[in-house]
């Protein structure tokens, strides 16, 4: 998986590099209109396309086909694009974060309560899209996999506003909001990895063509 994993970070630098400074720029932008921290719910969706675009690029040139003939389990390859998906999301989070670092030292006021809120919350939000949008992309139509992972990531701020309120029954969210956002977020982490195993296990039966 690692090979797999490598090739896909050779090929996709280039849109990985223009995805972060895109991020940048937008967040930069939006900082005189939003509270910096908040950039952390948007820098891995920024980043995260790029799986989509290497899974489409996998698809057209055929290398979906070819690589199933590879010591390589069908199982490792469905695993390296959840992998690739997560690092790029933390890359989102990380340039998001020297962003605000950077904003900070321009007198900006950027918090650490803050910083972690959002940060959890970006977290979330892309571990819920990416559970629904990954297995769309390998198992349904690659070349709307990207318009699938944009719903997708609407779709998932729903889900996080009705977890919290679901919370809100049980515990006074607004008093512990890290710790609710916090429930929620390892909530995500399972349910992306149970995903990753249904979408592993669908592809081992699959037409490659």
């Amino acid at each position: 998986m690692k090979g797999i994993l490598m090739k896909d970070l050779y090929i996709a630098k280039s849109n990985i590099f223009v995805a972060v400074l895109s991020l940048i720029a937008i967040g930069l932008g939006l900082s005189a209109l939003l509270e910096p921290s908040a950039m952390l719910t948007l820098g891995p969706a920024v980043t995260t396309v790029t799986v989509f675009l290497s899974i489409v690029s996998d698809s057209s040139s055929k290398w979906s086909k070819n690589v199933i003939a590879m010591p390589v389990s069908r199982r490792q390859i469905v695993g390296e694009k959840f992998l690739f998906y997560v690092l790029l999301a933390a890359l989102g989070l990380l340039a998001s974060l020297l962003c605000c670092g950077a904003l900070a030292l321009f007198d900006v006021a950027v918090t650490s309560d803050a910083l972690l809120l959002y940060g959890v919350i970006g977290g979330t939000a892309s571990l819920f899209a990416g559970s629904f949008s990954l297995p769309y992309a390998f198992l349904f139509d690659p070349e709307k996999a990207e318009i699938f992972f944009i719903v997708s990531y609407l779709a998932s701020t729903g889900i996080i506003t009705a977890l919290i309120l679901f919370l809100n029954l049980f515990f006074p969210v607004k008093d512990h909001t890290i710790l609710a956002f916090t429930l929620v977020f390892a909530l995500s982490a399972l349910f992306y990895f149970g995903a990753y195993r249904a979408a592993a296990r669908l592809y081992q039966t699959r037409d490659v063509t």
